[in-house]
């Protein structure tokens, strides 16, 4: 895979990109990954890339050409390699990210991702340029690079032989709809807080049956959310009805 990514600040990526999982995938060439400077592209000879906005109003907008050349650029230099893209603009009006879509952007050979800043972007580059608008979360932040940030990581995980251990990413919170289990490591016992016996007995089936109930538990209590997105077995649903008695009684008393 090959990801592009457009921004007024490329010195931003250098330490986050260049360690843990997603630097070694660059290490290991699963995944190319190039930072591009927009101020590049400027038409100004000062490296002016916003204005204001048409009709008034605070703070500056990201003027559409010198994004448009930079994404002409990207794409020229990548055309024999990555015939397929998928072009996306960080910003805050954009759907929400989720593992569904860090899977589906997995999937494809190239990704453009356009770092929003300043007030916001001139429409028409989302008019004529961007195949997706994503956000990270509903908050503002300065620009759209830690955002980046979070999508690269997030996607570079999912990449064939980018974890060490495969099946790191099928138990994971998110990954099956439900928040993963409650994790624990030596010492069994630390100031009085004891590892769950079950963890410690060797027994592999009741140690799957606890980490679904408690993965279910702590969904149910902080994502309740996520339950409707859920393949419930019958025993699923008998426990999360008990689950739900046990805090009504709670709350209760």
């Amino acid at each position: 895979m090959k990801i592009d990514v457009l921004t007024l600040f490329p010195g931003i990526f250098d330490a986050p990109l260049g360690v843990s999982i997603v630097g070694r995938a660059r290490k290991n060439n699963i995944v190319e990954i190039l930072i591009h400077d927009i101020r590049k592209f400027s038409r100004d000879k000062h490296g002016k890339v916003d204005d204001r906005p048409y009709g008034g109003g605070p703070g500056m907008v990201l003027k559409p050409e010198p994004v448009f050349e930079a994404v002409e650029s990207v794409r020229k230099g990548s055309a024999a390699g990555c015939p397929r893209e998928r072009t996306i603009l960080m910003t805050p009006q954009g759907k929400v990210f989720c593992e569904e879509a860090a899977k589906e952007f997995s999937g494809e050979e190239h990704l453009i991702i356009i770092c929003g800043r300043y007030e916001g972007v001139d429409e028409r580059v989302s008019e004529g340029l961007v195949t997706d608008e994503i956000s990270i979360g509903d908050y503002v932040i300065s620009g759209g690079e830690l955002a980046a940030m979070v999508v690269i990581e997030a996607v570079v995980r999912l990449l064939p032989g980018a974890l060490g251990d495969e099946n790191s990413t099928i138990e994971e919170s998110f990954s099956s709809h439900f928040l993963e289990y409650p994790q624990y490591t030596r010492p069994v016992e630390y100031r009085g807080m004891k590892v769950p016996e079950v963890l410690c007995s060797g027994n592999h089936e009741e140690v799957r049956k606890w980490r679904r109930k408690e993965a279910l538990r702590r969904t149910a209590k902080r994502r309740p959310d996520m339950l409707e997105k859920l393949e419930l077995t019958e025993e699923d649903r008998k426990f999360l009805i008990c689950h739900s008695e046990e805090r009504s009684d709670e709350e209760s008393q």
